[in-house]
């Protein structure tokens, strides 16, 4: 194992570089830190390049589990390193390099009575890491991320999903060509935005569906309200007009969820 105790290292120099959107999509690698977060990625068959660790800072379980793992390379940190390298407040002590995975609209197999999340261009790495948790949470097919204005593998998006974007499968795409894919699919189109809408309790959510949420500054296009089947909203009582996107996906992820249990 390769031990490295200086933050001017050109391998660390390397590592802080895929900070950028910009190289991460040069190398096809991104950083995902923490065990939590490592352990559903290599579960969920995401390939680990580097894997940095900081004995110093692991209890006996977590240096169990580094000794389980198989990246290509194994690099071991002194703590200073490792403060330098981490995202976060951790004492997991294990931050790692992962292969890119990117799934397509054609890979995606509707069967069943499947439920889509669509989301459009949505800015905020913390709303679209939220918004892979809630997914993961409720079991949907897949979350389609149209026109995103975020990179997917941002730190944030990572964190954010508790590493729920590895057990989701997320496909990006412009929205014509979502558009394209649901409507030769059968799938209904139910579109969140104010005007001229129907509660959303009041839809059916019991057929093969996709729910589609827009952008935390300007809500959904008008091209997905008008492709709609139905265009929903959540009703408000205060002074807001309207809730932070990943709040609102939740909410109607959620009622989809119960009323398909109810049947």
């Amino acid at each position: 194992m390769t031990s490295i105790t200086s933050t001017q290292n050109p391998g660390i120099k390397d590592l802080l570089k895929l900070e950028k959107s910009k190289v991460r999509k040069e190398t096809g690698l991104f950083i995902v830190e923490g065990y939590r977060e490592i352990k559903k990625a290599a579960a969920s068959g995401y390939h680990l390049k580097s894997l940095y660790v900081c004995p110093r800072i692991q209890n006996a379980e977590l240096q169990d589990f580094t000794a389980s793992l198989q990246p290509d390379e194994k690099i071991e940190v002194s703590e200073h390193v490792f403060s330098r390298i981490a995202y976060r407040d951790n004492r997991d002590g294990l931050l790692a390099t992962v292969v890119m995975q990117h799934h397509r609209l054609e890979d995606l197999e509707p069967a069943g009575n499947p439920l889509y999340l669509v989301v459009e261009t949505v800015e905020k790495p913390g709303n679209l890491g939220a918004i892979l948790r809630t997914a993961d949470g409720a079991g949907v097919d897949a979350v389609i991320v149209c026109d995103n204005r975020t990179d997917l593998f941002n730190p944030n998006v990572v964190r954010a999903s508790l590493g729920c974007l590895f057990t989701t499968k997320v496909v990006q795409t412009t929205s014509d060509k979502a558009m394209a894919f649901f409507k030769k699919q059968g799938i209904l189109l139910y579109s969140a935005a104010l005007q001229n809408s129907t509660d959303y309790y009041k839809v059916d959510f019991t057929k093969s569906c996709a729910i589609v949420v827009g952008s935390e500054a300007d809500g959904l296009s008008m091209a997905w309200r008008h492709e709609a089947d139905r265009v929903i909203r959540i009703p408000m009582h205060g002074a807001a007009d309207s809730l932070n996107v990943s709040v609102s996906a939740a909410i109607l992820v959620f009622e989809a969820v119960r009323q398909r249990n109810s049947r």
